[in-house]
């Protein structure tokens, strides 16, 4: 007999703590834009001398409108991401709250080199939502939203998501867990950067390995437009090019191919490894990495995999599905599943080299 309403029993106590995650869940919703709100107009930055300030003090300083700022502090102080130092007199004669930033505040929400640096996600996982409306009609269609059909700010969140962990990983524990690569590429090595999107990936390697040279290639040319800056910026145009290409158009041989958080959200991603998988040089690598995914519900179950999840709705199950053959693997696929994508790409050689909180790192060898 299949339980109904009146006959199922609700315990009022397991009620409250469902309704109690909701509206942590709700504030943390809320607070995430507002962050982003503090984020583009310099207040985290303006705060960061870890002077405790009034809503006055701030927006004297910052040419904002005092009354909002003061319920952004507020704002900011109930969520820990502003410390409330209690009360101060301000030039009125009038007691008003005091703000500042903590010494991991400040890093967490101004150092962009920083691999505590957050900001990025506020930018990113606001701007995903904007497509709600097109991803509830997705449920009934099976359609898909294409990674350039994102808000610009998902592209630039992502850059400012996952480069600090480049910088804090990539040359230092990634390519010198893959056999050989790392002397590879000191002596000089031809490499490519697939869905290399703003560069950060590549200009970092290129900065590193001064000998190699460096294709990133990438669908989105108003991407690959702002990679060309930056590697202007960086210095490593000699040795560094950008071309709005995908994986099945690598020209040429390589020792070496990378993917950064990127494979999940292809529509292909097989037909990529594949491509991959043939332009690679004799005695060359791909590495593969991705966002931190578990082999079962039971393991994915736990704060890291809610957010990439929440991401993987959003983002990458969305843009996994806008083409053919909509492979859909989310950011969520499992090793398991990513090793086997591996060896029926033609790689006999699939392995996780090395991993972080937030990322698996995967060496594929012919």
């Amino acid at each position: 007999m299949t339980a109904t309403r009146e006959t199922r029993t609700v315990a009022p106590d397991r009620l409250e703590e469902l309704v109690g995650r909701v509206v942590t869940d709700v504030g943390a919703a809320m607070i995430v834009p507002l962050a982003l709100v503090g984020d583009r107009l310099g207040l985290f930055t303006a705060l960061a001398d870890g002077e405790p300030v009034t809503a006055g003090q701030l927006a004297r300083r910052t040419g904002l409108v005092e009354r909002y700022l003061r319920e952004w502090l507020l704002a900011m102080a109930t969520a820990g991401y502003v410390t409330y130092e209690g009360g101060g007199t301000g030039p009125d004669g009038k007691r008003s709250a005091r703000y500042r930033l903590s010494p991991e505040q400040a890093e967490a929400f101004t150092n962009p080199d920083s691999p505590g640096y957050v900001a990025g996600a506020f930018q990113n996982l606001t701007a995903a939502t904007r497509v709600i409306d097109r991803l509830t009609e997705a449920f009934r269609s099976g359609e898909g939203i294409a990674w350039h059909e994102q808000h610009e700010d998902v592209f630039a969140g992502t850059e400012r998501f996952f480069r600090p962990g480049y910088l804090a990983n990539l040359t230092s524990s990634w390519i010198p867990a893959l056999g050989g690569t790392g002397e590879r590429l000191v002596r000089g090595a031809r490499v490519a950067d697939v869905g290399c999107g703003f560069g950060a990936s590549t200009i970092i390697m290129a900065k590193a390995y001064p000998n190699s040279s460096f294709v990133g290639v990438d669908y989105h040319a108003p991407s690959i437009e702002v990679a060309r800056q930056r590697a202007a910026a960086a210095g490593v145009t000699g040795t560094v090019e950008f071309r709005v290409a995908g994986a099945a158009d690598l020209d040429g041989s390589y020792d070496f191919i990378t993917f950064f958080d990127c494979l999940h959200d292809m529509p292909d991603p097989l037909g990529a490894l594949r491509a991959a998988r043939a332009a690679l040089a004799p005695g060359g690598r791909v590495m593969l990495v991705e966002p931190m995914s578990w082999d079962s519900v039971e393991e994915s179950i736990n704060p890291l995999g809610r957010v990439l999840v929440g991401a993987s709705m959003f983002i990458c199950l969305p843009s996994g599905l806008s083409g053919t053959p909509a492979a859909a693997l989310g950011n969520q696929a499992g090793p398991t599943r990513t090793l086997e994508l591996a060896r029926e790409a033609g790689f006999a050689d699939a392995r996780i080299a090395a991993s972080t909180d937030f990322n698996l790192v995967y060496e594929l060898a012919p």
